[in-house]
């Protein structure tokens, strides 16, 4: 059956619900909803009788009975206007899908199979809803920045945590919440292309205790024990999750990490604050997802408890202990010499990370025109590594022993008041505090001398390197803001704020000697002690208006920056101002159609390290030395994206393209001595560029959707390499072709394939790399009360130019078993069924390219109980 919806003046209705409810009880319910132009189509089982309604706020629903036959039914349906928009409607059957303008609703129940065990199992079958293997959430082609439950964050916000663990059967409804802003007032003049997912659970969890505990041992003494608790009542929830295992499985990575520190779209507008986050030693060991032993302990627990009606006060903490042991083999081509040579570098870590996080929130809000909100968060990490490296190569054969230890602590104060001032007037205010302090120390024990003519070593027998650093940054920053609303299509906001950052970085090398005395490198220019004051003064202009279904907002920002170092007696101050232009453009052709343009000019000024002009010894092979002198970087960034997504069609479609242009940049130059390298920095002002462009559309037909999608990436750079400059270019080019089913009583399989190009142009060669990945993925409900689970890859990794071919495959399958109503469900599970040892990769820079092999854990069978109450 299809059709069209129209209301007042032939007017076509978007998002119109269309039901067909069967009279025969054992029939499912057909619903539909109409596209922009107001069509729809059913897929109605033929010699059936239905009761088809068609229902839009604001106008009288329709209903007419239908008798199906072979053909086609062809239906078009006129809405008059309800006169009183409050009367209510009554309907026997609550509508699977709800769309407003910016929220979607799914009654779960019409979805459900009955075989769902998380949510992550019961998002997958909503329409429109992805879930990747991490535990991300799309909805139209869009990212799921924060998940709600009942209304308030579930702990950092994070899909991970929630989809992970909530139990499938504790949900009634989620709900889809598009251009989400925790503070309502602000909601049409803060542009956010934020995504909430709220998750609604049944009236019988609302004041009720419920969760699972899962319990798993399995062969070479692997466990597991992995309780998550859940109590929620309207004043009180409480939120408990624990995972104790050592076979590889980590609750905390580095993309959750990214949630507490305000999400990675947050971080990119600072993106010299977000590659600080992404470089640092804290955030290496999250991304590690590859190690040859891995034991995790990890505890979240989260309360939130509402003093009042306008007063919510919350807290989490999350403690995170592991052991990793990690190895890697890697072959360095160095290049640009005038004969090339090959590194065999073998790198084996064992690895003790700790940290704490935790967070307390006062939410306090008076009334819808004003709102308070207080943030106090901190961070311990206690990190140390033992480290064997095994280089050779033409120069030497040499293993060094390094020995690190990390401790840190970060203090952040935040204050947010937002404020009505007046039908026209909105005002905000935020102000934030940040101390961080770092102790890194890193000791290298060789019975070879390294770093020849760039360290003054003596004579040992064992030569003991011993490295001490102390950086700690007190950061502050206030910005007030103003909402003028001239009227519906043109706003004006004005900004003024103040960021002010002091920061000191200290370091020793030394050599100590096996007689006890200490050879000080500092006579030969190390060591630092240096001061770093910097002052950002800025006032912003904004005008935001609306021609039609476009919105422009063009936007001037003037910087006033002063800054000014010591480095023991010396001292160097300086000042500049800057005029930096936005400009952004929305077009929303309707409510599932849109197209969204942004460009800046950006600046970005050095962090301490790159400032300090005294040499730090950076690894085996590596010295720096830093640039008093060195002012920001500039560049520009523009980005296009258009997204369509069609439930009516069982369409997604979104491309994505970005470009940017760096006018002055912070530039390495390295002067190469064998595998040895001394870096210091430049600012240098020849043009570089980078392009990227990614597209994927996805289309069901029926019970199989197919997936295709793309991504290409372009970058030119200078490297300045043994007094040389000279212009590199990189490509790379990734396709993706999969199909998946989604059965209800048959098994359930999806299959792909991508094709990865590399290709590395630099001065006198050129290298190509390629990779071939074939995956599968197959779920099968059988018997009412049995789940099969199995995943597999296969790799087929090749370095064109240097002849190397590497193939690798990995499987993984479960088979999960629980009677219907029973709390108890068992469980085999295995990983890594082929017992393959490594995963290749490649990697490349302006003077080397590697090719590595990362050791994996060897495969784990595990026997697993879980209870649910």
């Amino acid at each position: 059956m299809s059709g069209k919806v129209l209301g007042s003046f032939q007017k076509p209705l978007e998002y119109a619900n269309i039901l067909a409810i069967p009279s025969n009880e054992d029939s499912s319910v057909k619903f539909a909803i109409t596209e922009s132009d107001g069509s729809f189509k059913l897929g109605l089982s033929q010699n059936q009788n239905y009761k088809i309604t068609v229902s839009y706020l604001g106008y009288k629903s329709q209903t007419i009975e239908i008798a199906t036959k072979e053909e086609d039914i062809v239906k078009n349906f006129g809405l008059e206007d309800n006169p009183d928009q409050l009367d209510e409607i009554t309907l026997n059957y609550t509508p699977p899908i709800s769309v407003k303008k910016d929220m979607i609703t799914y009654n779960v129940d019409s979805f459900k199979t009955g075989e769902e065990r998380k949510l992550r199992d019961l998002l997958k079958k909503l329409p429109g809803v992805e879930v990747d293997r991490a535990g991300n959430v799309m909805v139209q082609g869009k990212k799921v920045t924060k998940v709600l439950v009942e209304n308030k964050t579930f702990f950092t916000g994070d899909s991970k945590l929630a989809v992970n663990n909530i139990p499938a059967d504790a949900v009634d409804k989620v709900e889809i919440l598009d251009n989400y802003n925790e503070v309502a007032m602000l909601k049409n003049l803060q542009d956010s292309e934020d995504m909430a997912m709220n998750i609604k659970l049944k009236e019988d969890k609302k004041k009720f205790a419920f969760g699972d505990v899962e319990v798993g041992a399995g062969i070479k003494d692997r466990y597991l024990i992995h309780p998550n608790l859940f109590y929620y009542s309207p004043k009180t929830t409480v939120n408990f999750i624990g995972d104790l295992n050592n076979q590889g499985v980590k609750s905390f990575t580095f993309s959750d990490y990214l949630e507490f520190e305000g999400g990675f779209s947050k971080l990119m507008q600072d993106a010299g604050s977000y590659f600080s986050l992404y470089n640092s030693d804290f955030a290496q060991y999250l991304n590690n997802q590859d190690y040859t032993a891995n034991t995790n302990q990890f505890g979240a627990l989260n309360i939130r408890q509402s003093i009042n009606a306008k007063t919510d006060v919350s807290g989490y903490i999350i403690t995170s202990n592991s052991k990793t042991d990690t190895q890697s083999n890697t072959l360095n081509e160095y290049l640009n010499f005038s004969e090339p040579f090959t590194e065999d570098r073998t790198t084996t870590n064992n690895i003790n990370n700790f940290f704490t996080i935790g967070k307390i929130t006062v939410d306090y809000d008076p009334s819808f025109d004003e709102d308070f909100a207080y943030n106090s968060f901190v961070k311990i990490t206690n990190n140390d590594a033992n480290g064997l490296i095994t280089t050779i190569n033409p120069s030497q054969s040499n293993t060094i022993n390094t020995l690190t230890d990390i401790k840190g602590l970060n203090l952040k104060q935040n204050i947010s008041y937002s404020r009505k001032l007046s039908k026209d007037h909105t005002a905000t205010l935020e102000a934030t505090y940040n101390f961080q302090n770092d102790k890194p120390i890193t000791e290298w024990l060789t019975n070879q001398q390294i770093l020849q003519g760039l360290i003054p070593l003596e004579d040992d027998e064992v030569y003991s390197i011993l490295q001490t650093k102390s950086s700690n940054s007190h950061n502050a920053n206030v910005i007030v803001k103003d909402y003028w609303v001239l009227n519906n299509f043109n706003h004006l906001y004005t900004t003024f704020g103040v960021t002010a950052a002091f920061t000191n970085f200290e370091n020793q090398d030394v050599q100590q000697l096996s007689d006890g005395s200490i050879n000080n490198f500092n006579t030969a220019g190390f060591g630092n002690d240096f001061g770093y004051n910097f002052i950002d003064t800025f006032i912003g202009l904004e005008y935001k208006f609306q021609i039609g279904i476009a919105t422009f907002k063009p936007m001037l920002y003037y910087h006033f920056y002063n800054w000014n170092t010591k480095q023991f007696d010396e001292r160097f101050s300086n000042r500049k101002a800057l005029l930096l232009p936005k400009f952004t453009t929305k077009v929303e052709f309707n409510n599932s159609e849109k197209l969204n343009f942004k460009y800046q000019l950006n600046a970005r000024f050095p962090s301490i390290n790159r400032l300090a002009n005294n040499f730090v010894l950076s690894s085996f092979n590596s010295v720096f030395k830093g640039d008093t002198t060195l002012e920001n970087q500039l560049y520009h960034t523009a980005s296009l994206s258009y997204y369509k997504f069609s439930l009516f069609k069982n369409l997604n479609f979104n491309i994505n393209t970005s470009f940017n242009k760096r006018i002055e940049t912070l530039k390495s130059v390295t002067e190469l001595q064998g595998i040895n390298q001394f870096n210091t920095q430049i600012l240098f002002d020849l043009p570089e560029h980078s392009w990227n462009l990614s597209a994927r559309l996805s289309k069901k037909i029926k019970k199989i959707k197919y997936n295709i999608s793309a991504r290409f990436g372009y970058n030119d750079f200078y490297q300045l390499l043994n007094g040389q400059t000279n212009l590199n270019i990189s490509k790379n080019m990734s396709s993706t072709l999969s199909i998946e089913t989604s059965f209800k009583s048959h098994p359930n399989i999806e299959v792909g394939y991508t094709k990865d190009f590399n290709n590395y142009k630099f001065l006198g060669g050129e290298n190509n790399f390629e990779n071939d990945r074939f995956f599968a993925i197959l779920e099968y409900d059988f018997l009412d009360n049995f789940i099969f689970k199995a995943d597999y890859s296969y790799d087929a990794y090749a370095n064109k130019s240097a002849n190397i071919l590497n193939t690798f495959d990995t499987a993984n399958a479960s088979l999960f078993y629980q009677v219907e109503d029973s709390p108890w469900g068992f469980e085999i599970n295995a990983t890594n069924l082929f017992d393959v040892t490594f995963k290749q990769q490649n990697s490349f820079n302006s003077f080397l390219i590697s090719d590595s092999k990362t050791f994996i854990l060897p495969r784990i069978v595990m026997f697993k109980v879980a209870y649910k109450f």
